[in-house]
């Protein structure tokens, strides 16, 4: 099986949920652990019958390590190569019946070859606002947090439909009231401490709101390239990729086009500025 969809979505909860349900043991690890072709071996020969095994971040195996996993997952079986020159030699050790999980951000990045192999390709998208109130109902009593509806209703409004994100600003909704109010994390109490944090009413931050305004102030809304833009504000590609747009491009506030990112007229209007971008002007085929 293979989860895939932006970070903080539950990929690695999914996997323990799904051992869990099945009554067996889970083996967890990730892609850049995995550095050599033993390390993964090793991992693979001490499984026992039904076990999961768990890798994250799955797109950043090596195309070595990718290998081994190719007879692991299509026959239980395990080819290793004993010696080196004429005399190698190559010993195939079968596997116990197991069941594999990978996960990644970057579902583009992974070979076809494996790709192809997995018999179950799931995508998780970002939560609606009941479901993102739900977590954080079962949160506040994991962690014996008192909070009224209204102060969760308003954290999950600004949560960016990720339960990690949820999380996150409960435990500071938390210490927010702990220190400033009676303890309980209220409407009042949640909108002062996500004020203080920064985090707008839609759930933009500091760093959203920077992306959005060096697209419209420097590069007159766009096109502006990822690396030139990644340089205009000091960040990594990467980051903006992976944790910046996905959310961004749900809102509507960006637009991937050929020549590069986009502000839209959304993103223009919550930022509290005029949209007057000139449309480009008609070409006439004569």
């Amino acid at each position: 099986m293979l989860l895939y969809g932006p970070p903080g979505l539950g990929k690695t909860t999914l996997a323990h949920i799904i051992a869990a349900e099945m009554g067996v043991n889970i083996r967890v690890t990730s892609g850049p652990a995995i550095e050599r072709i033993g390390d993964l071996a090793a991992i693979l020969t001490n499984l026992h019958d039904q076990d999961t095994l768990f890798i994250d971040e799955i797109h950043r195996l090596s195309r070595a390590v990718e290998e081994i996993l190719y007879p692991a997952m299509e026959e239980f079986a395990l080819d290793i190569i004993i010696g080196k020159g004429p005399g190698a030699r190559s010993l195939r050790l079968n596997l116990p019946a197991f069941t594999f999980i990978g996960a990644t951000t970057r579902f583009a990045l992974l070979s076809p070859p494996l790709r192809d192999r997995f018999g179950a390709v799931y995508r998780l998208d970002f939560y609606d606002q009941k479901s993102i109130e739900a977590i954080l109902h079962r949160s506040a009593r994991i962690l014996q947090i008192e909070a009224e509806s209204e102060g969760l209703k308003e954290i999950a409004r600004r949560a960016r439909g990720t339960p990690r994100v949820a999380n996150r600003l409960l435990k500071q909704v938390r210490d927010y009231a702990q220190v400033k109010g009676d303890g309980v994390a209220t409407h009042q109490a949640a909108v002062e401490a996500l004020a203080k944090l920064e985090v707008d009413s839609i759930g933009l931050d500091e760093s959203d709101r920077k992306l959005l305004r060096t697209i419209v102030e420097k590069f007159n809304g766009g096109p502006v390239g990822l690396e030139t833009l990644a340089a205009a504000i000091s960040e990594e590609s990467d980051t903006i990729m992976e944790v910046y747009e996905p959310y961004l491009l749900q809102l509507g506030f960006l637009e991937r086009t050929p020549r590069g990112r986009t502000a839209t007229q959304h993103a223009y209007q919550h930022l509290g500025l005029p949209y007057n971008k000139e449309k480009p002007p008609q070409r006439t085929l004569w």
